[in-house]
């Protein structure tokens, strides 16, 4: 590993989610001297990855990892292949739609459909959310064992909201659950006042690499058979464009 990559990609995850954070707040969660981490900074800075408040001495990522990260989303074969699925899902259902894949102990939105209704949305690519607390996330633990082990046995969960599952037998069971009828339902986990449907997503191994979600208000709750439906069928359509030979996928469970 080249340390000065590792150290400034280390920057870069210390600044996600929206932090401001100066340096000497950056070296001590780093354990770096505070000169290494100015000198990291300053560089990732005349590259545009980073930016320096307007009126502070806090830094924020930078507009250069917007450019960075289109320039991904666009390459993503899934999100290629799924839009118009996304998009027909959201007008047959009448919700908002969302695919993501996983980043680290996150899924991140890789495509997002507005509600169709003409109301103003705050568009959602790029928002990323805890996999435990987000249905999409939730698809791609049930379908990966390591993934769920790696996250479920790395320390305590973070609790979004009062109503966010962070126990990790419980969630193991839903995981079961969600194997057995082909999707995930998640109810003011993330967000009060807002549940999310999730079907998975499988390529021509037949593996899980993404999930389609529908989002509604937790009120409106159960979904009626018309939304699962349209659901199932966007991720099976989708799943059968990137070359799955059959749908619902099989899970990568390991043997007890």
């Amino acid at each position: 590993m080249i340390q000065a990559i590792d150290r400034a990609a280390r920057v870069l995850a210390s600044l996600q989610g929206a932090r401001h954070l100066g340096v000497a707040e950056l070296a001590s969660a780093l354990e770096l001297p505070p000169s290494t981490v100015h000198g990291i900074v300053k560089s990732l800075q005349a590259h545009g990855l980073v930016a320096k408040e307007p009126h502070g001495n806090r830094y924020m990522l930078g507009p250069a990892l917007l450019k960075l990260s289109n320039v991904y989303l666009d390459t993503l074969d899934v999100r290629a292949r799924a839009m118009r699925w996304t998009a027909e899902l959201s007008r047959r259902s009448r919700l908002a739609t969302r695919l993501g894949v996983e980043l680290f102990d996150e899924v991140i939105v890789i495509h997002h459909d507005p509600r169709p209704d003409g109301t103003e949305q705050m568009p959602e690519t790029g928002l990323s959310i805890p996999a435990h607390a987000s249905s999409m996330g939730k698809v791609l633990l049930a379908y990966d064992s390591a993934l769920a082990s790696s996250i479920l046995g790395d320390g305590e969960l973070r609790a979004l909201t009062g109503d966010t599952v962070t126990d990790p037998a419980e969630l193991q069971a839903q995981f079961a659950r969600i194997r057995e009828r082909g999707y995930a339902e998640e109810v003011d986990e993330a967000i009060l006042g807002e549940a999310s449907l999730a079907a998975p997503i499988a390529d021509r191994a037949g593996t899980v690499i993404a999930a389609v979600s529908v989002v509604l208000p937790s009120t409106t709750l159960p979904a009626s058979g018309d939304v699962v439906n349209a659901l199932r069928e966007a991720a099976r359509n989708i799943s059968r464009e990137l070359g799955a030979a059959g749908w619902p996928p099989r899970a990568a469970v390991d043997p007890e």
